[in-house]
């Protein structure tokens, strides 16, 4: 085991593989904490803002048996180009690229055709998955927000990596693009508890049962679905 806090940025190696370590200074950190991101393919090292990062470092490498564990356990990032499979609406589509076929994508039933530069595939692809959640979510939010008779600030759309979803005392909402990848049902309960918040800021009975009162399938599938295979949709790469 081995760390190198090198002019390339501190790494740890596990096993046979070096990973990067992202430090964080937290000030309101008391200990440590060490994060596998296997979708960024790095490791995260949060400590106290006046902690020695040498010392932080040093710590962390000693946590071999955790780190292959965390290792181990996840999954390879998936690098979307030609031939590719990428999750749209929860139904994987290969990506079927071929240079005669037009530059804008398109959605089929089992595939996503694409035509034009080979190496840009991934960055078309992303763009056009910002734009299709963009236009799904805000079609959703306002007719959902308009059953419920509550007014609806602007929509928009981010890649967060701690929430899928957040809303405005202005009734500004906003959500992850990743969400279109999703099944219907977990983006659509996503929506709901969204607009349910311009009503209720809070997460109390009231809040909860408008989400149930708003959202067309079961909330409780839809957020077990995102516990369980939510982190997946971080590890689809376009550059």
């Amino acid at each position: 085991m081995s760390f190198n806090p090198d002019a390339d940025g501190p790494h740890i190696r596990v096993g046979e593989t070096v990973w990067p370590v992202r430090l964080v200074h937290h000030a309101q950190s008391r200990r440590y904490k060490l994060v596998f991101d296997g979708a960024r393919g790095e490791l995260r090292l949060t400590l106290p803002r006046r902690a020695s990062p040498t010392r932080a470092l040093k710590w962390a490498s000693e946590q071999q048996d955790w780190l292959s564990e965390q290792v181990g356990k996840a999954a390879a990032p998936v690098h979307v180009a030609p031939g590719a499979s990428v999750p749209v609406f929860g139904i994987e589509r290969q990506v079927d690229w071929s240079p005669a076929a037009p530059r804008a994508v398109r959605l089929e039933v089992a595939a996503l055709s694409v035509g034009g530069p080979a190496d840009t595939v991934g960055r078309r692809i992303e763009r056009w998955l910002k734009a299709t959640a963009l236009e799904v979510m805000t079609h959703e939010s306002r007719e959902i927000a308009g059953r419920a008779g509550l007014g609806i600030g602007r929509i928009g759309v981010g890649d967060p990596r701690s929430r899928w979803g957040s809303c405005t005392h202005d009734g500004d909402l906003r959500y992850s693009w990743r969400l279109v990848m999703a099944p219907d049902h977990v983006r659509r309960a996503t929506v709901a508890h969204e607009v349910a918040h311009l009503r209720h800021m809070d997460h109390g009975p009231a809040f909860h049962a408008l989400v149930d009162e708003l959202h067309d399938g079961d909330v409780g599938a839809a957020r077990a679905w995102l516990r369980r295979e939510g982190r997946g949709l971080h590890r689809y790469r376009f550059d």
